[in-house]
C-alpha cells in the first residue's frame, strides 16, 4: 500500500494487480488484514468516520481482485502469478541499478561526451553514417543486429531497475500502432517510492544515452576513415535513433509513463482514449441533454485536465503516425520487397541473390513478426473480455 495524493494505491506485486482506494477503503484493508471481522470492521469505520460502509460487498470485490487469501478457515482460490523474465536477476544482484550515485555517473559521462562534441563537431552523426558499407545487405544485417542488441539492452535496463525495487517484471514483444517494440511490464513499481518509479521508467533512455556518450569518447580516439571508425559512427546513430520515438507519448513510451506519474493519473491512455471517443460520438451524433455522460467528469480536477489535454495529443499523434505509414513507410517497404523478389533467382549473380535474400529475410521477417505479434495481442485482449 502507498499513499498517493488523496488516495491509496493497493495491490499485489506477485499478480501485478493494483487499484486506487479512498482513505476509508485503505483503512478497511488494514483492519481486515489485521484479522478484524467484517462486522467489527464496519463498526470501527463507522466510529472513525461517522459513515456507513458495506464491508461485505467490499470484501467480495477484493476477493475478485485476488486480494483475499482466505475467508474464515476456507482458502480462496488464487490465480497463478505471471512468470517473470530472467528470474536469476534477483533484487540483490541488481541493487546497484537504484544506487543514488548512478545518475551522477550517467550525467558525468554525458557531460564528457558533450564537451568532446563541442571540440569535435565532425563526430556528430548523420544518416550517411548508417551507410558504412557499399553493400546494402551488409548494412541492413549489421544494422538489424545492432538495433536489436540495443533494444534488448534498453529493456534489460528497465527490468534490472524494477527488479532492484522488488518488482518481478516481464519482457515481451508488442506493437504500438505500426511499430514493433519490445516492452517490459513492470507492474508493481506503482508501490515504490517516486525516485525508484521514475528511475525505472527512465532507465532505458539512460542506457541509450550512456552507450551513445561512450561511443563518442571512443570515436574521438579512433582514426577517421577506418572501418572501425565507420562502424562506431553507425552504432552511435543506432543508439540515438530510438530516442525521438520516446517523444511519441500517444504510443505509451517510457516518457508517457513519466508523464502519467507526474500528473497523478491512474490510466492516462485509457481515460484519454475514452474521452476522445466520447467527443467523437458527441460530434457525430449529438443527442442533446440526454446524451452519454462525459467519462472524464468523475475524475479529480487535476486528472481531468491532464486527460483532456492528452486526448488531443492521442488523436493528433495517432492520425499523423498512420498517415505517415500509409504515405511513406508502407510504400517504401513494398517497393524494397518487390525489388528484392525480382532480383532473386537463377537469372542473377550470387551477389545479387545474396543481397535480395538479405532484404527479404530482414525486412520481410520484421513485418511478419509485427503481424504475428499484433494478432497474438488481439487474441489475448479478446480472451480477457
Amino acid at each position: 500500500m502507498r499513499r498517493d495524493r488523496d488516495e491509496w494505491i493497493v495491490g499485489r506485486v506477485a499478480t501485478r494487480t493494483f487499484v486506487a482506494l479512498p482513505a476509508a477503503g485503505a483503512r478497511a484493508v488494514e483492519l481486515l488484514r489485521a484479522g478484524e471481522t467484517v462486522t467489527r470492521t464496519e463498526r470501527l469505520l463507522r466510529e472513525e468516520t461517522g459513515e456507513e460502509f458495506e464491508i461485505a460487498d467490499f470484501v467480495r470485490s477484493l476477493a475478485a481482485l485476488g486480494f483475499v487469501a482466505r475467508i474464515g478457515e476456507r482458502p480462496v482460490p488464487d490465480a497463478p502469478a505471471p512468470r517473470a523474465s530472467l528470474p536469476w536477476l534477483t533484487p540483490r544482484r541488481t541493487r546497484l541499478a537504484l544506487h543514488p550515485a548512478l545518475p551522477v555517473l550517467v550525467a558525468a559521462l554525458l557531460t564528457a561526451a558533450a564537451a568532446v562534441l563541442v571540440r569535435r563537431p565532425d563526430l556528430l552523426p548523420g544518416y550517411r553514417d548508417l551507410l558504412w558499407s557499399p553493400h546494402g545487405s551488409l548494412v541492413l544485417v549489421t544494422g538489424a543486429a545492432a538495433g536489436w542488441t540495443l533494444l534488448v539492452a534498453h529493456e534489460l535496463a528497465h527490468l534490472a531497475t524494477a527488479r532492484a525495487a522488488g518488482v518481478p517484471g516481464r519482457m515481451r514483444l508488442g506493437t504500438r500502432l505500426q511499430f514493433l517494440v519490445m516492452q517490459t511490464d513492470i507492474s508493481g513499481i506503482e508501490l515504490a517510492p517516486r525516485r525508484h518509479r521514475l528511475t525505472a521508467y527512465l532507465a532505458g533512455i539512460a542506457l541509450n544515452l550512456s552507450v551513445a556518450a561512450s561511443l563518442v569518447l571512443v570515436l574521438a580516439a579512433t582514426d577517421a576513415g577506418t572501418t572501425a571508425h565507420r562502424l562506431l559512427a553507425a552504432a552511435l546513430l543506432l543508439a540515438l535513433l530510438p530516442l525521438p520515438f520516446q517523444c511519441l507519448l500517444f504510443t505509451r513510451t517510457d516518457l508517457y509513463f513519466v508523464l502519467q506519474d507526474l500528473t497523478g493519473c491512474r490510466n492516462l491512455y485509457g481515460d484519454g482514449l475514452a474521452y476522445a471517443r466520447h467527443v467523437f460520438r458527441r460530434t457525430v451524433r449529438p443527442r442533446g441533454p440526454g446524451g452519454a455522460a462525459d467519462p472524464s467528469a468523475g475524475l479529480p480536477p487535476h486528472e481531468r485536465r491532464a486527460v483532456r489535454l492528452y486526448s488531443a495529443v492521442l488523436v493528433a499523434g495517432t492520425a499523423a503516425c498512420l498517415a505517415f505509414m500509409a504515405a511513406v513507410t508502407l510504400p517504401a517497404d513494398v517497393t524494397l520487397l518487390a525489388r528484392a523478389a525480382r532480383r532473386l533467382g537463377p537469372g542473377h549473380g550470387p551477389a545479387e541473390n545474396a543481397d535480395a535474400l538479405a532484404v527479404l529475410v530482414v525486412l520481410g521477417g520484421i513485418n511478419v513478426l509485427w503481424l504475428a505479434t499484433w494478432w497474438r495481442e488481439r487474441r489475448r485482449s479478446r480472451s480477457r473480455r
